[in-house]
């Protein structure tokens, strides 16, 4: 049975952990160093980046993240989460965990309330997705080497290696195609 870690400082945690029971694998919460210990992948939620990363420092989780990174472990940044994750944060630097060679914009369709869904076709599924999009980024560049898996005018799901990342929370939907595809095809 795999284990997928899920850092647990905010955001969608126990939406993102019901998803992985459904698929049979087990759900592991990350507060600490020691949580990370025998995992076969780590979901970064959704929330406020500045804050998330913040506890990243604090707490020494972000050492020991990268470091898994670096070792090949698959990780999957939603909304936030791809903040976290990317090289380039437009006119912000990288962010806390700077491994994926993206840049994206904070907050780029606007406010809380300007917060939407979206059905998005998805070719790597063949399918269409309800997305939800929650002050939600914008991936505006992408270097060579790094998968588009699906686009609203600009990327929203992307895949570099070991590293996935959407701009929306896909754990907010009666929908497992992503949850079910980073447990079964990039967690190998």
């Amino acid at each position: 049975m795999k284990t997928i870690g899920v850092l647990a400082f905010q955001g969608g945690v126990i939406e993102h952990v019901k998803k992985i029971e459904e698929l049979g694998a087990k759900p592991q919460l990350v507060k600490k160093e020691e949580d990370l210990k025998g995992l076969d992948g780590l979901i970064l939620p959704g929330g406020e980046s500045t804050t998330i990363g913040k506890f990243l420092i604090e707490t020494g989780l972000k050492d020991h993240i990268l470091s898994l990174i670096y070792e090949g472990i698959p990780v999957w940044g939603t909304c936030a989460g791809a903040i976290l994750l990317s090289k380039n944060i437009k006119g912000q630097g990288s962010g806390v965990l700077p491994v994926l060679d993206i840049v994206i914009e904070r907050n780029a369709y606007g406010s809380q309330l300007d917060s939407f869904k979206k059905e998005v076709f998805v070719p790597r599924f063949n399918i269409t997705t309800e997305c939800v999009f929650i002050r939600a980024p914008k991936i505006v560049e992408v270097a060579e080497g790094v998968e588009v898996l699906a686009e609203l005018e600009t990327p929203v799901a992307v895949l570099q290696e070991n590293i996935l990342a959407t701009t929306f929370h896909p754990e907010l939907t009666s929908q497992n195609y992503w949850h079910s595809f980073f447990v079964e095809n990039v967690v190998k």
